[in-house]
């Protein structure tokens, strides 16, 4: 069986691509836990423009957007 490698999205080592690693993409629990964090700490945003029906939900904080 040919064993399949990918490239850690955090680090950039190679990590296998096989039911033997948990933390796949990720080479190792580190770095899934350091991708976890720049999620969380907002590092990382998907752009785009908020909608009118989103800009009026309650709980949705858009702080780059301006107020209307």
């Amino acid at each position: 069986m040919v064993v399949r490698k990918v490239r850690c999205p955090q680090c950039g080592e190679d990590a296998i691509w096989a039911p033997e690693n948990p933390w796949r993409p990720f080479c190792s629990e580190r770095c899934k836990q350091i991708d976890l964090g720049c999620w969380a700490s907002d590092s990382y945003r998907i752009g785009g423009a908020v909608s009118d029906e989103e800009a009026g939900t309650p709980g949705l904080d858009f702080p780059d957007q301006p107020t209307r």
